[in-house]
This record gives structure tokens, C-alpha cells and sequence, in this order.
């Protein structure tokens, strides 16, 4: 099962408050641990959204939004994928991460859609062009 465990943001992450030498320290043996158990598959923190844009979608129209956005909680500031066996193994290993905000925190985890979720939508052609584009960022071409 491939899920993304999201770092919510939070006041200080979208100050751009910059994270303790002890916590980049114990999120690096974290994340070392992750790799070494098979788990993680990518990673990285978010600039605040100061640094974004988001692109506003209506028919065939396209809106640029510049940032900061509003309403923090609901704004992601660090991501992980993830390969486990189940949500349970999950929250398992967010339960040992280390707090990643100096203050209170969320991290949430989603499970990724598989292709067979998608039903009747997925086509051959469909199909032929996720696996190229898969092929493509693994390096084959």
C-alpha cells in the first residue's frame, strides 16, 4: 500500500522558521530508519506558501493565485511517500517520528490511488501512458 504522509503546517512553518539542529538531526535518523526498513520512497519539506502560486482551474480557463494563503491547517509544509503494508503499519511509523513544529502538530496519511481503483476509466491507452511515464522517471527512457 502506497501512502503520502503529509506535515501539516503550522504559524511557525509558514514563517519560515527554520527547524533546531536537534530536530534535523533526529529527522534525519528517522528518516534513515524509513530507508533502511524498506519504507520510504521520497521526502521533503515545503517552503511556506509565501513561495507558491496555485492555479485556479474553471473549463478552460486558468487563474494564477499567488501566495501566502490563508487558513495554515489546512496547508501542507512536508510530505513522505511511503510503501507499507497497511494504514495500521503507517501510523505505526508516524506514531515514532519526531514532532516537526516546535509546537503542536498534525501529520496526516492518505493512501495513493491504485489503478484499479479508477474502474472502467482505465484504458490501454490509459495505461500504456502511466507505465511510460513511469519508465521515463526511473530512468529507462
Amino acid at each position: 500500500m502506497r501512502v503520502m504522509v503529509i506535515v501539516k503546517a503550522t504559524q511557525d512553518s509558514e514563517q519560515g522558521v527554520m527547524p533546531s539542529v536537534e530536530l534535523m538531526e533526529a529527522m534525519g535518523r528517522f528518516n534513515e530508519e524509513l530507508a533502511k526498513a524498506g519504507i520510504m520512497r521520497s521526502g521533503d519539506g515545503l517552503k511556506p506558501s509565501r513561495h507558491g502560486k496555485r492555479v485556479a482551474f474553471d473549463g478552460d480557463g486558468r487563474t494564477v493565485i499567488d501566495g501566502p494563503f490563508a487558513h495554515t491547517i489546512e496547508l501542507v509544509a512536508g510530505f513522505w511517500l511511503w510503501e507499507v503494508k497497511d494504514m495500521e503499519e503507517a501510523v505505526a511509523w508516524v506514531k515514532r517520528c519526531p514532532n516537526p513544529m516546535p509546537g503542536p502538530s498534525e501529520i496526516e496519511i492518505r493512501p495513493l490511488y491504485e489503478m484499479e481503483d479508477f474502474g472502467d476509466a482505465v484504458t490501454p491507452e490509459s495505461i500504456a501512458g502511466h507505465e511510460n511515464a513511469r519508465r521515463i522517471l526511473e530512468g529507462g527512457g
